[in-house]
């Protein structure tokens, strides 16, 4: 598998795909872990709420992928403010990572909360314990606060996203700002058996939700499908054999609802 990467600031460089693991515990987290990574998966995505931190780093230590080709998010919950040091060094001793590629914010804070949390993460990312730092549901004028405050943009936005959520305007925000944009729920958001992404697949001869990944990594958005079957991870991965062609894009950003 060849998956084209997005840079982030500091010389990182983000891969398009990444494996969720939202909802996925305990040996069901470690084995599905292990198979994205076997499949050739070299981003996986995590969060302190999740509760499957230890699964997730115990998985990368067992796969003998070599820590350096595998990026590694993990993220901050907003109600643990002003703990930011104690729940990253959990989630480093958990994962069992010297430093987390990239951290954060999991979605906003309560008022006030916002900006001392991000300037606490800019620290850690100072100090090398994190490689980079980001915000996920956050809003752009949500943002712009951030910016505005302390002069540091995040790196990622990490919003819900597919093609029913298309919104070039509110990608094109982000851009302007040196924001990426990394989309999670690419399924729970789109209707897979839509006749648009029929057609197209069987074109390709491929299924509808590799269609809708493929959608994602043609517009440059990072995204992040999750399964526990070992098949469809699998499955998941293959998206590098076929090209959507721009007839086929602009008829997928049409189902915007």
């Amino acid at each position: 598998m060849t998956i084209a990467s997005v840079p982030l600031d500091g010389g990182l460089s983000m891969p398009l795909l990444g494996f969720g693991t939202w909802q996925i515990e305990g040996q069901a987290a470690y084995e599905a872990v292990r198979e994205a990574l076997e499949a050739g998966y070299r981003h996986l995505d995590t969060a302190t709420v999740y509760g499957n931190e230890a699964e997730v780093g115990r998985a990368l230590a067992d796969s003998g992928v070599p820590r350096d080709e595998v990026f590694v998010t993990t993220k901050m919950p907003a109600h643990q403010a002003g703990q930011e040091r104690e729940v990253l060094a959990a989630s480093l001793e958990a994962l069992r990572l010297s430093a987390i590629d990239l951290w954060l914010i999991h979605w906003q804070p309560s008022a006030g909360h916002s900006v001392p949390m991000w300037r606490a993460m800019l620290a850690a990312r100072d100090e090398g314990l994190v490689r980079a730092v980001g915000v996920s549901n956050y809003d752009i004028k949500d943002i712009d606060e951030l910016i505005d405050e302390t002069g540091q943009k995040p790196a990622v936005n990490q919003i819900k996203w597919g093609p029913s959520l298309y919104d070039p305007s509110l990608v094109a925000e982000h851009r302007d700002r040196g924001v990426v944009v990394e989309g999670y729920s690419p399924f729970k958001t789109t209707n897979l058996k839509d006749p648009v992404l029929t057609r197209i697949a069987s074109a390709h001869g491929v299924d509808t939700a590799r269609v809708v990944l493929r959608w994602h990594i043609q517009h440059g958005i990072v995204v992040i499908p999750k399964s526990v079957t070992p098949e469809r991870i699998s499955r998941n991965a293959q998206i590098d054999g076929f090209v959507l062609s721009e007839e086929e894009m602009a008829h997928i950003d049409k189902l915007r609802r």
